[in-house]
């Protein structure tokens, strides 16, 4: 993220700079001062009570104040006041409830989208399940994104990254499909399916749709999202 010369602090949408197109707008972390894009910040809400919540759906009403520290910096930021501080000039009031847990409340709201995107993907005829059915979809290049549980064992994802690899006619380069901040349980009960290790999606459309909160989600956790695996 960037802080542009000259600007002064503000929660709400920073003017797009000229490389950027004005309907892909940035936001400016209230904690730092720093801007970034869009799919990098998480948008807090207050309630009418002064209850500052996570809206990682971001549909709550009204003024919102946006936070693009990894969850390390939101718990050193609430613990020195900077987050009360930044969130009081944003909503313009220091009457504010802060709770204690907000870094791991943001964490599992973060979560909850990802697994709901995954969930409306597989309703939707988008997603692959089993190993078989991955293996041979991605030999076949039908395969735009891969994607493996945490726990998933490492000869498992060898066996699929390199069916993924040749299928992307990228054999040699080392590419590995992504590693989750999800384990199987936790695909597996927001899926309905037992024992769901690995995931695949087929089409860049759908895609699209999971890299956007899975990328949100790794950057709070303090990873990046790898650019040479966005769909192509």
């Amino acid at each position: 993220m960037r802080t542009p010369p000259n600007e002064s602090l503000s929660s709400d949408i920073v003017e797009a700079p000229k490389a950027r197109k004005a309907s892909e707008p940035e936001r400016r972390c209230v904690i730092s001062g720093q801007t970034g894009p869009r799919e990098e910040l998480v948008r807090l809400a207050v309630s009418p009570s002064g209850l500052v919540l996570p809206d990682a759906q971001e549909k709550a009403p009204g003024r919102g104040a946006w936070v693009g520290e990894n969850r390390a910096g939101l718990e050193a930021a609430l613990a020195n006041g900077k987050l009360k501080g930044g969130l009081s000039r944003a909503f313009k009031t220091g009457d504010l409830e802060i709770p204690e847990t907000l870094p791991q409340m943001v964490q599992d709201a973060l979560t909850r989208v990802l697994l709901d995107r995954l969930g409306l993907e597989m309703r939707v005829g988008g997603l692959i399940l089993g190993t078989q059915r991955i293996a041979e979809a991605a030999r076949g290049g039908a395969v735009v994104l891969l994607l493996h549980a945490s726990d998933a064992s490492e000869d498992g994802r060898k066996k699929l990254d390199q069916a993924w690899r040749v299928g992307r006619e990228a054999e040699g380069s080392g590419e590995r499909g992504l590693e989750l901040p999800l384990d199987r349980n936790a695909l597996s009960v927001a899926l309905g399916r037992d024992n769901v290790v690995h995931l695949a999606l087929a089409e860049d459309a759908s895609a699209t749709r999971v890299i956007k909160p899975l990328t949100r989600l790794m950057h709070y956790l303090g990873q990046e999202f790898p650019a040479g695996m966005a769909p192509r």
